[in-house]
C-alpha cells in the first residue's frame, strides 16, 4: 500500500530542522520512502490531504483497559484497538483487569495473538500477584518472556510491603517494571470521593489525600532499599508530586503518570451526584489539579494517560456509592491534552514513554517504518456520544470542549483514516 501525505506539518522534536515545517511524505509498503517539499505520485498511491494536516510519530498510552476476555460486552480487543487507532494511538499498554486476569505466560500469549494484524499494537501487562489477590507473586519471568511489558495488580495496592520488596528485587534479574497503585486501603476505607469540603457538603465518605501519599512514601522507601524499577500509575495529589520529585532527586528509578481527567476536573464537578465523575483515584481539589499540571510541565510527572476504562451502563447508572469507578478516555485524550498544554507539548507528552516499557520509539525519517498519527490541532467542538467509538459510553468528558481533531493513523502497514 502506497500513501502520499500532502503538505503535512511535521511535529517531531527529534528532527529540529523540519519541526513545524510542511512536507510531503511518501509511504511505500509501510515504510517512509521519501520526505520532501513536494512529491509527485506514480502508480497506485492513496493521496491524503487536508486543511491544516499535521503529522507526528504514533501516540502511546500507558494505561488502557478493554474487557476481553471475560467482559466482552464492555469492549473487545478488536474494537478497542480500532478505537485507539481512531483516537490517534498506535501503541497502548493494556491493563490486566480481565477475567481471568493475565497471571501466566499463556494468558499473555493469548492477548498478543488476539491483537495481531491491527494497526494499533497492544503491549500487555501481567498481574504482579496471582489473580491480583496480593498474596503470591505471579509468573513474572515467564510472562516477561512471553511479551508482558510490566506487572500490575490493576487499581489494587500492594498491601504487603515485603511482597513489593521481593518483586522489586526479583525483577532486576530481567529488567522488569513493577507497578504499584498508590492507595492505602485502610485509610481510604469505604470512601468514594476526595475527602474535603465537597465530600462534607455532599454527605459522601471521603478518600483522604493521605491515603495516596502514605502509600507512595512507603513504596519509595522500599524502592530505595531494594532497587529495581517502579512505576506509580495515576497519582492525584499535590504532595504526591513533591514526594516523587524528591525521590527523583535521590536518583531512584521511579516514574509516574496522571489521568487526564484528574488534570481537567476537580471534585467540584461532583455536586450533581453524577456517577460519571466517580473515578479512582478520585477527582481532587483545584490546588491538586494545578500541582499536577505543573508537575507534568516540569517533568516530575512522566506520562499523561487516558486511563481508559470501559464499563457497562448498569455499572454507572446506579446510586453514586454503588457505581463502579472509571471513565473511557481514548477518544477525548488529544482534545483535552491539546486544550491544557497546547499542541507541541501535548504531542511531546502523547509520544513519550515507550522506552520505559521496553518498546522501540518510532522515527519520522526516511527508511523508518511508518508509525504515524495524523491530526488537525485547531478545530474546537463539544464532545458528544457521536464521537465515541468504544462499545461503552461512560465518558467523563461528555459535553466538554475539545481542541483538535484526529484524522487517523498509519501503522503496521495499515491506514485507519
Amino acid at each position: 500500500m502506497n500513501i502520499l501525505l500532502k503538505s503535512a506539518t511535521i511535529v517531531d522534536h527529534v528532527n529540529k530542522e523540519i519541526l513545524l515545517k510542511k512536507r510531503d511524505i511518501l509511504i511505500k509498503n509501510g515504510v517512509i520512502n521519501k520526505i520532501a517539499t513536494k512529491l509527485n505520485t506514480s502508480g497506485k498511491t492513496k493521496i491524503i490531504e487536508s486543511k491544516n494536516l499535521h503529522v507526528s510519530i504514533g501516540w502511546f498510552d500507558t494505561s488502557v483497559s478493554f474487557g476481553e476476555p471475560g467482559y466482552e460486552e464492555r469492549e473487545t480487543i478488536s474494537n478497542g484497538l480500532h478505537t485507539a487507532a481512531k483516537s490517534g494511538f498506535t501503541d497502548i499498554v493494556l491493563n490486566p483487569n480481565t477475567n481471568p486476569a493475565p497471571d501466566s505466560s499463556s494468558d499473555i500469549v493469548f492477548l498478543k495473538n488476539a491483537a495481531k494484524s491491527n494497526a494499533t499494537r497492544l503491549h500487555p501487562l501481567g498481574t504482579l500477584t496471582m489473580k491480583s489477590e496480593g498474596t503470591d507473586l505471579a509468573e513474572l519471568f515467564d510472562m516477561r518472556s512471553a511479551g508482558a511489558v510490566g506487572f500490575y495488580d490493576f487499581k489494587h495496592p500492594v498491601q504487603n510491603a515485603n511482597l513489593l520488596k521481593i518483586a522489586l528485587q526479583y525483577t532486576q534479574n530481567f529488567d522488569g517494571l513493577v507497578h504499584s497503585f498508590p492507595m492505602d486501603m485502610q485509610i481510604a476505607g469505604k470512601g468514594v470521593v476526595n475527602e474535603g469540603e465537597v465530600s462534607t457538603q455532599m454527605g459522601l465518605k471521603g478518600i483522604p489525600a493521605l491515603a495516596e501519599e502514605l502509600q507512595i512514601a512507603r513504596d519509595l522507601f522500599i524502592l530505595e532499599y531494594a532497587g529495581g524499577k517502579l512505576h506509580i500509575p495515576t497519582i492525584s495529589t499535590a504532595n504526591s508530586v513533591k514526594l516523587i520529585a524528591d525521590a527523583k532527586k535521590k536518583g531512584l528509578d521511579v516514574t509516574c503518570s496522571v489521568a487526564l481527567h484528574n488534570l481537567h476536573f476537580t471534585d467540584e464537578s461532583l455536586f450533581e451526584f453524577d456517577s460519571i465523575f466517580k473515578v479512582l483515584p478520585p477527582l481532587r481539589t483545584k490546588k491538586d489539579s494545578k500541582a499536577l499540571v505543573d508537575g507534568v510541565k516540569k517533568g516530575t510527572i512522566d506520562y499523561i494517560t487516558s486511563d481508559h476504562i470501559p464499563l457497562n451502563i448498569e455499572l454507572k447508572q446506579v446510586e453514586f456509592d454503588n457505581a463502579e469507578d472509571g471513565s473511557i478516555g481514548l477518544e477525548s485524550a488529544f482534545g483535552i491534552a491539546n486544550h491544557i498544554f497546547g499542541m507541541e507539548k501535548a504531542i511531546e507528552l502523547l509520544t513519550k514513554g515507550r522506552e520505559r516499557y521496553g518498546i522501540e520509539t518510532p522515527l519520522l525519517q526516511e527508511g523508518a517504518e511508518a508509525n504515524l498519527t495524523l491530526f488537525e490541532p485547531k478545530s474546537t467542538y463539544s464532545f458528544e456520544i457521536k464521537h465515541i467509538s468504544s462499545s461503552s459510553k461512560n465518558s467523563i468528558f461528555l459535553n466538554s470542549q475539545m481542541k483538535g481533531t484526529i484524522l487517523g493513523v498509519i501503522s503496521n502497514n495499515q491506514a485507519i483514516i
